[in-house]
């Protein structure tokens, strides 16, 4: 479109803690491809981490994150150009709301092959590799031909909007558990990832949800979505609480959502044998632990879950439907100029989610 300006502002990550505020080049739409206005980006638990230098992402000579790069993966937009064909291959059009999974797979690899496109070797990330995945906290985003584009009715909220990418996270993570309606499940950390799963597991109905954190206005928030009850891990002994309401024997179900390495040590004391132990974070730090209480003392099955392979049309449903919500996750929202002072907020303790709002 000829009226989109040729230039945007964005934040620029070049190192840990370097990250700024810049007028770039605004992304121009090739083949396939889609060019967004943001409407609004979430900052995430790994966009903070990030930020810190954490290894994950700046460790060794061939780092992930592949600065100069913009941040950002959790957003929503409006479509306002399109590449040639990319209305046809998305089935959108100029105004249409948008929003797309965190990954831009390269089509070609074995797991892309298999349908397990989330899996992508490549693994290029939104917000994480320059040139090729530059993320939303800009003006204007590109969502390249490979993107899974998923369209966004006009009964969604702002707040539901800002909310499908955790939401969908929190959907795959709650398809791993495999709750069953007799499962006592214990859910570690309430933060907007968390919270999202309490309603999925709500729904899920099991016997029994137990929710932990260390915030009390968060667990207060997981109260109100469904939590059967909510413990703070500094007020009380949670294992042994646990342990108690399951005549000794322990949860069914574990689901880490901390990122703290606290939160996988106190889970694998806390569940059964032959419990399911569900890992959802990213750690700052590296976690150890006595692996033989994984095989020789319990037999548990350890799952993995990562991002939210077909699952935001589920989370896009279920909001359409008035099964999940986004009422209070929202606890701030910047412009790109207040980036640092959303950064700061989003690191406090009594918030949910930041939002960047272009």
């Amino acid at each position: 479109m000829s009226n989109l300006p040729e230039k945007m502002k964005a934040v620029v990550s070049y190192g840990p803690e370097d990250y700024r505020i810049e007028e770039v080049d605004r992304p121009k739409a090739r083949s396939g491809e889609i060019i967004i206005k943001v409407e609004a980006c979430g900052i995430c638990g790994s966009d903070i981490k990030a930020y810190h230098g954490s290894d994950m992402y700046w460790a060794g000579e061939n780092p992930w994150l592949k600065a100069p790069v913009i941040p950002g993966h959790e957003f929503y937009g409006t479509v306002v150009e399109l590449g040639e064909g990319a209305a046809e291959k998305f089935k959108v059009a100029i105004g249409d709301r948008v929003t797309a999974d965190q990954i831009v797979p390269c089509d070609e690899c074995y797991f892309c092959q298999h349908g397990q496109y989330w899996m992508c070797e490549v693994h290029n990330i939104y917000g994480f590799q320059k040139d090729v995945a530059e993320g939303a906290m800009a003006d204007y985003m590109r969502l390249g031909s490979t993107s899974r584009v998923h369209k966004i009715p006009e009964s969604l909220s702002f707040e539901e909007c800002s909310i499908i990418e955790p939401m969908a996270c929190a959907v795959h993570t709650v398809q791993r558990a495999g709750i069953e309606f007799e499962d006592v499940v214990v859910l570690a950390g309430a933060g907007t990832l968390g919270l999202s799963m309490v309603q999925l597991i709500k729904l899920k109905t099991p016997k029994k949800l137990i929710v932990l954190d260390i915030n009390e206005k968060r667990l207060e928030k997981a109260k109100k979505f469904g939590a059967d009850l909510c413990l703070n891990p500094k007020e009380i002994d949670v294992i042994q609480k646990v342990k108690n309401l399951t005549g000794g024997y322990g949860c069914d179900v574990y689901i880490e959502a901390t990122g703290s390495p606290v939160g996988v040590t106190q889970g694998l004391e806390m569940i059964r044998k032959l419990g399911r132990f569900v890992e959802f974070s990213v750690f700052g730090s590296e976690t150890t632990t006595d692996w033989s209480v994984i095989g020789d003392r319990k037999e548990l099955d350890i799952r993995g879950s990562h991002l939210g392979p077909y699952t935001y049309p589920v989370a896009i449903d279920l909001f359409e439907r008035g099964l999940v919500s986004a009422e209070g996750m929202i606890s701030a929202t910047y412009s790109i100029d207040q980036f640092h002072e959303a950064l700061d907020t989003a690191q406090g303790t009594n918030v949910i989610k930041v939002l960047i709002k272009p």
